[in-house]
């Protein structure tokens, strides 16, 4: 029986190389949702809401596409403004085709970095009731943009 101690790199740069593609092989366009406060995104700060940004990968929108192992980027421009952006994948939350919603949502893997960062949900905060297993409140934050 193999050994269960071999540990495996990320299946997420694989999984979205292989999402964008299946949207792209299906005439829809691919929208990734990044988690901006992920240290090293470099993305437009004016586009980000609620710490995440939605951004059309399409290549009629981004010029040199690489969605490499440890992270993706491309050039675009933002308002008329060029950019180079750059997003370790673990700051991918969802590659998702913008016509019907289709893709996937990430959860964290084993062995990568708490998708909450330093300081995130299992540290009390003062004023917390120092149950880190509630729920969030409010409406969820992945919404599909037409």
């Amino acid at each position: 029986m193999p050994d269960s101690k071999i540990t495996m790199t990320s299946s997420r740069p694989y999984l979205v190389r292989a999402f964008n593609e299946w949207i792209l092989d299906n005439d829809c366009t691919p929208y990734i949702v990044v988690d901006a406060g992920i240290q090293g995104v470099q993305v437009p700060t004016d586009h980000v809401a609620n710490g995440q940004i939605v951004l059309n990968i399409s290549p009629g929108a981004v010029r040199g596409l690489v969605i490499g192992n440890g992270a993706l980027e491309f050039s675009a421009r933002f308002g008329g403004v060029p950019m180079q952006v750059f997003i370790p994948l673990q700051a991918v939350m969802a590659v998702y085709a913008k016509e019907n919603g289709e893709g996937m949502v990430f959860g964290s893997e084993p062995g990568s970095p708490d998708p909450e960062g330093p300081g995130g949900k299992d540290v009390d905060k003062p004023g917390d009731s120092g149950q880190s297993g509630d729920r969030p409140t409010g409406r969820p934050t992945l919404k599909v943009v037409k």
